[in-house]
């Protein structure tokens, strides 16, 4: 059995069969890819996975129990984060700022800043947040304003605030969406470093299929909602019903 379990989801949007008997195992310490074309219910799925959406039935599991009707904060106490396809930073702080705010208690939902109880609490909670800037190569850009930088150093502050709350689970939607080049490189680097580093399982949807064959141990491809195939990544690259669905002919 997976950290995360899948069984028999299913959703519907009117007329629409977004999801259908969708069935999903991700083993712990794994990094599992859900891809497909668009319209396939990754987003859907995904939603799902981490409360924003109830199926119309079926169950989610994460490490033995039920996301289900769960808010936003009781999710992120279960230990599981997300880095969403645009990234989620406070443009207005700094880069530090923003990774010391996942530091603090959560209270009533949501993360509220507030007093320090003490001179020293304020010096931990700066430490831990430049400990895992350290972590993620941005150390040296603490001060700088967050609004203002690249996509793919957002993308790496988004990391930071995900990390530092030393989630068990991590998911991904689309983390190098709109990305040049370089950065894209650089985000596959810092994944592989996080997943070589840390105990962690990761859940990823991406489109760019370097990104997707670079990471991922396991692959699901839905098609109209559906789970088409699933295997090992070498499998999935010349699976013909995965070629005929997504892939096509393209190189990957």
């Amino acid at each position: 059995m997976g950290i995360l379990e899948v069984k028999g989801v299913n959703k519907r949007f009117g007329g629409l069969q977004a999801l259908g008997d969708v069935n999903l195992s991700v083993a712990e310490n794994t990094c599992h890819a859900i891809i497909g074309p668009n319209g396939a219910g990754k987003s859907t799925l995904l939603n799902c996975l981490v409360g924003k959406l109830i199926p119309d039935s079926g169950s989610v599991m994460f490490d033995g129990q039920s996301v289900l009707g769960r808010k936003p904060h009781e999710i992120n106490q279960m230990g599981i984060s997300r880095v969403f396809q645009t990234p989620e930073i406070f443009a207005d702080l700094t880069v530090l700022e923003n990774v010391m705010i996942p530091c603090f208690a959560a209270r009533d939902g949501a993360f509220r800043m507030h007093a320090y109880e003490t001179v020293e609490a304020e010096a931990d909670i700066r430490d831990m947040a430049m400990t895992m800037l350290e972590d993620v190569n941005m150390a040296h850009k603490a001060e700088e304003h967050a609004g203002s930088m690249s996509r793919g150093d957002k993308r790496r502050l988004e990391m930071a605030m995900c990390l530092v709350q030393k989630p068990k689970l991590l998911l991904l939607d689309e983390p190098t969406a709109g990305m040049a080049r370089a950065d894209t490189n650089n985000t596959i680097e810092l994944l592989k470093s996080i997943r070589d580093r840390r105990t962690i399982t990761m859940c990823i949807i991406e489109h760019d299929m370097n990104v997707v064959f670079s990471l991922a141990e396991r692959i699901t491809v839905l098609a109209q909602g559906t789970p088409l195939v699933e295997d090992v990544p070498d499998k999935i690259k010349g699976h013909p019903k995965v070629r005929e669905a997504y892939l096509g002919e393209a190189q990957v």
